[in-house]
């Protein structure tokens, strides 16, 4: 398998520390909202990730952290904690937002499909990791107290820049945000490992420290819960492009620091989902989330079909038009395989022509998770001069990985709104006596699955 390797800045093979177990780490949602679906497309490919790994046969570990204390509104340490501005905003308390906006996000991921990681922990659960950690941080100097909070030294570490092409002289204090430079820190770059006078009175959930009453930074709880489930040597760490600077750096930064050893070998990064006014975010306007794309009538795999067929490290523009044309898409093709499966009763699968393809599958998902072939590949065997059992069989392989329920039975596949427009547009059509063009919907809607039935009081439909 080659994957692309941010900190190389190049793809490459994949040799993990030890091939028996495969150790992945991801970063997880900061629950003071619901995640919007440019967050969901990073979640998506870390799924197909896992699964690929898994398909090509290795043992795989994958632990994700849930952010429910820590993460300022600012990346460089200021700003309002996310979780308490939420509460407050809400009127309820931190532990029940982060309770509320937890399970929306699994339900969320449930709805694509995106399979639960082997191990989940909250931020909070982990308190006693951080501060072993800072702890030894400060006793090998990497570390310092200043203004009542820890900071780490970031002048103690070479190579900082590694995942990244930043100049020290071109960085600027808060990278999401406009905020006052804090000058307790020795440098621009050093971060907070722990807040124990922080400026904010409303923060809830403090704890007892040899530092002070406090709460730990950011960047310290990912490394911390990695170290503590998956140990000192990781495979892969993954993320959205948004936190190769600072929040990865800072994890390789003191985790290695801490270990004394090299950590991570594969950082892989998925890019952003922009609308037509750029990075879709949720400080903007109306949040996209899936179940805001189900009141308007979307199927949530529709969505991850159109995120599969482009490239994670390609930067893809969202809107209803495009988002529109990937359902349509998605149900025709659902609906064509469902009709084999249908009709594949007691067939024989040719063995010869699963192999091949299972091979071609893999090389394309091996080819630093080209998504986009593996989904053409489908096309390719719907057009294989083989039985349907055996186009059946190979497409269920394929979604073990692509995971887009193409095998399984659903009602409704297609929505009440589509079929009535057909039908509209057969209707006039009829009218028109363009026979042609109302059997040719007819056809179509019947690849589909949809039966068109002509009664004296209009047309009416079925779905198989």
């Amino acid at each position: 398998m080659k994957i692309f390797n941010t900190e190389t800045h190049q793809i490459e093979e994949f040799i993990p520390w030890n091939k028996e177990h495969i150790k992945m780490y991801t970063c997880g949602p900061t629950v003071y909202s619901y995640a919007h679906i440019g967050n969901l497309r990073t979640y998506i490919m870390e799924d197909i990730l896992e699964k690929t790994l898994r398909l090509l046969g290795y043992n795989v570990t994958r632990v994700m952290n849930i952010t429910d204390v820590g993460h300022l509104s600012s990346d460089a340490d200021t700003g309002e904690d996310k979780m308490v501005k939420s509460a407050k905003k809400e009127h309820k308390s931190v532990l029940d937002i982060a309770k509320f906006y937890t399970d929306a996000f699994f339900r969320d991921t449930e709805k694509l499909n995106i399979k639960r990681p082997d191990i989940v922990s909250p931020a909070t659960e982990n308190i006693a990791e951080y501060i072993k950690i800072i702890s030894k941080l400060l006793e090998d100097g990497y570390a310092y107290a200043a203004g009542g909070n820890i900071y780490f030294d970031t002048s103690k570490v070479s190579n900082y820049y590694r995942l990244t092409n930043h100049v020290k002289e071109e960085l600027i204090s808060g990278v999401r945000d406009t905020v006052e430079e804090d000058f307790n820190k020795k440098n621009k770059t050093d971060f907070v490992l722990w807040f124990t006078k922080s400026k904010f009175d409303a923060q809830d959930l403090k704890w007892e420290s040899p530092f002070g009453l406090g709460y730990p930074g950011w960047h310290i709880e990912c490394s911390g819960i990695s170290l503590k489930y998956l140990g000192e040597y990781l495979d892969i760490h993954c993320g959205g492009v948004d936190n190769i600077f600072p929040h990865h750096t800072n994890e390789i930064a003191q985790s290695e620091s801490y270990i004394g050893h090299p950590w991570c070998k594969y950082w892989v990064h998925g890019e952003h989902l922009n609308d037509a006014s750029g990075k879709m975010s949720k400080s903007k306007g109306k949040t996209l989330t899936v179940s805001y794309l189900e009141e308007l009538g979307y199927n949530p795999l529709s969505y991850r079909f159109f995120v599969l067929q482009s490239h994670y490290r390609k930067q893809l523009t969202f809107s209803f038009e495009a988002l529109t044309g990937a359902e349509n898409a998605y149900k025709k093709l659902k609906s064509k395989i469902l009709n084999l499966k249908n009709s594949s009763t007691n067939e024989e699968i040719d063995s010869q022509i699963l192999d091949t393809y299972k091979t071609k599958f893999k090389e394309c998902l091996s080819d630093d998770l080209n998504t986009a072939n593996a989904i053409t590949l489908i096309y390719d065997v719907l057009k294989e001069n083989t039985t349907p059992a055996t186009k059946v069989a190979t497409i269920e392989y394929f979604d073990q990985v692509l995971s887009l329920s193409l095998t399984k039975e659903e009602k409704n596949v297609v929505d009440e709104a589509y079929i009535k427009e057909m039908v509209a547009k057969r209707n006039k059509a009829k009218l028109n006596k363009d026979y042609a063009l109302a059997d040719k919907i007819r056809e179509s809607l019947l690849e589909e699955g949809i039966i068109l039935k002509d009664t004296r009081d209009g047309t009416t439909y079925e779905v198989k």
